[in-house]
């Protein structure tokens, strides 16, 4: 379903040129839930906008589909961790999700069934008239993933949604990330800097290198399907795959370090 291939990203102004993704070669199967983490800095949400068609890659290139990407290409989605400023203050919530429908030239009474639904989806049934600005950060982050949801993607990215977010708030749209991707059968790219969390969630996780960026190593991860935030994490597999995750992180920050400080 996504295909990244020999990936390069390159920024220069100033005199200065910085090597943000230095190549990335990554492949999603169709309806898989791949996690992606790396040392801060290390390029992730530029990853996650070229995959997007946000950002022009420098070389290599992105398939959705097997469609090369040269700008956001049709059933793909993506939630920003930003979500206050995704959301429209004026527009009330069912109209922030009709939106995008609206550009697929749907139908007024197709549009309104997709918003139910999704608004359903997300537990938020009963916003649709309420305006963003009405509703708590963890609320507001659910309406932006039923946007997502009502735009009937294939491919879902989310870059760093509940970053924002407290603690409590943010195990709970963990677990309805988990209900939404299994309900609906799409495929996931989360990106994310918590550990606990990428393991908590994908079926692969995905580590990084420093900047510039390669895939450090793809690790499986053969938790059960059901997972639970008390039991999966208290679970000995959980604490070994979180350990090795966190030791390959360490290790790719130090590596930076070393290259930053080397003459």
């Amino acid at each position: 379903m996504l295909e990244i291939r020999s990936l390069r990203k390159t920024y220069g102004g100033q005199g200065r040129t910085v090597e943000a993704l230095g190549d990335i070669t990554l492949t999603v199967d169709d309806g898989q839930f791949v996690c992606v983490v790396g040392p801060s800095g290390c390029g992730k949400t530029t990853l996650l906008r070229c995959l997007g068609g946000l950002l022009e890659p420098t070389a290599g290139e992105v398939r959705v589909s097997g469609q090369v990407v040269t700008g956001p290409p049709d059933g793909l989605a993506i939630v920003f961790q930003e979500y206050g400023r995704s959301l429209f203050p004026w527009l009330r919530v069912a109209e922030n999700i009709e939106l995008p429908l609206k550009s697929k030239g749907l139908g007024k009474a197709e549009r309104r069934t997709l918003v139910d639904e999704s608004l359903g989806a997300v537990g938020l049934a009963d916003a649709g008239k309420a305006y963003p600005w009405q509703l708590s950060g963890g609320m507001q982050q659910r309406v932006a993933i039923a946007r997502a949801i009502a735009f009937q993607p294939k491919v879902m990215l989310m870059d760093e949604p509940f970053a924002a977010v407290d603690a409590q708030t943010r195990a709970d749209l963990e677990d309805l990330v988990r209900t939404v991707w299994k309900r609906f059968g799409m495929t996931m790219l989360f990106v994310t800097h918590d550990i606990d969390e990428a393991v908590y969630l994908g079926e692969r996780v995905v580590m990084l290198s420093s900047s510039p960026t390669h895939v450090l190593e793809n690790l499986d991860i053969d938790l059960p399907s059901e997972r639970d935030q008390l039991k999966t994490r208290s679970d000995a597999r959980f604490v070994e795959l979180r350990s090795h995750v966190y030791a390959r992180i360490q290790e790719a920050k130090g590596a930076g370090v070393l290259r930053e400080t080397a003459p």
